[in-house]
């Protein structure tokens, strides 16, 4: 199949995936578009919501729908690293055999990231980025494809260990979650109040998705797109030549070359799930806030004034 009949039938599954989704799932569009932009990436996506937005039945919605094994895991203050890795133990021969842990799945859970001491959280997140976990000196592959999706509650940061910036640049998105409309809430109500259940059809399987992750790595960019989203980058750090006077006066600082590379991954993404051949500015820009969202680091005269992340990036359009 030619790359161009490839990216049409991509277009194709992808309406028919939102539908699926839709069955379970009321509103939230574009939070299930930088999910689903996120995993055609190869990224990973940070969730930001209050509880009982329904992050755990979104994540396993989507895996149902793309034909994906999911497994959620809880983060709380005593989960050691062994906990999701797995561990090995003496079998009946007394021999060591390795019990693979909860992140040895297609899709990821990770509820409440936050709640976890460092070490566990590094643990994980050397996982997302090696695809392979290592213990007693054997390497073990994780499944393909692999995505992991983090959630944090943005109100309760008492008894938190807030992820460090640097392990914050492992997740390609940062996608806040908001609370439903009022007639979305309506239908919400309605749809998990009474005894019926809708039931999702899995649309792809593993290998699909990892040829299409390829597909999109194909897709050619010109060079004054990659220009483009190098500069936006550029322009988000404070003291530099690109950077404004309203940058300088509101951040501490900027994204790093990953935003660049995230950009340009995404916009390929963007570009083929809208049935295009190649990405253009407005795919840069319609997935600038999520990938930079949680990249740049607002100062206390930002905070004193209200001035949010969404409003700074705008700018920089």
């Amino acid at each position: 199949m030619s790359d161009v009949a490839a990216i049409e039938q991509l277009v194709q599954k992808q309406k028919d995936l939102k539908k699926e989704i839709a069955k379970i799932i009321v509103g939230q569009d574009e939070v299930i578009n930088q999910i689903v932009l996120s995993i055609f990436s190869g990224g990973h996506a940070l969730l930001v919501g209050v509880p009982g937005l329904a992050k755990t039945l979104m994540v396993n919605t989507i895996s149902k729908a793309l034909g994906l094994d999911f497994k959620r895991i809880q983060f709380t203050p005593d989960l050691m690293p062994s906990d999701i890795l797995g561990s090995e133990i003496l079998d009946e021969n007394r021999q060591f055999k390795f019990i693979k842990g909860p992140v040895f799945s297609n899709i990821i859970l990770a509820d409440e990231i936050n709640r976890t001491p460092p070490k566990t959280q590094a643990a994980l997140l050397e996982a997302m980025q090696e695809k392979a976990v290592t213990t007693a000196g054997k390497q073990y592959k994780l499944s393909q494809p692999y995505f992991v999706l983090a959630t944090q509650n943005p109100i309760e940061q008492e008894g938190t260990y807030p992820l460090p910036e640097a392990q914050l640049d492992r997740f390609m998105f940062a996608i806040k979650l908001e609370y439903p409309t009022f007639e979305e809430e309506v239908q919400v109500v309605k749809s998990t109040t009474s005894d019926s259940s809708a039931v999702v059809n899995p649309l792809f399987d593993a290998q699909q998705i990892i040829d299409f992750q390829h597909l999109i790595r194909r897709i050619p960019v010109a060079d004054n797109v990659i220009e483009y989203a190098v500069k936006l980058v550029g322009k988000t750090r404070p003291g530099s030549a690109m950077a404004d006077d309203y940058v300088n006066t509101y951040l501490d600082w900027g994204a790093g070359p990953r935003a660049s590379q995230n950009l340009i991954l995404a916009a390929k993404a963007n570009a083929a799930l809208n049935g295009k051949y190649s990405p253009d500015i407005e795919d840069v820009q319609a997935v600038a806030t999520g990938i930079l969202r949680h990249r740049i680091i607002k100062n206390y005269k930002a905070d004193a004034e209200g001035i949010t992340e969404e409003i700074i990036i705008k700018k920089l359009f």
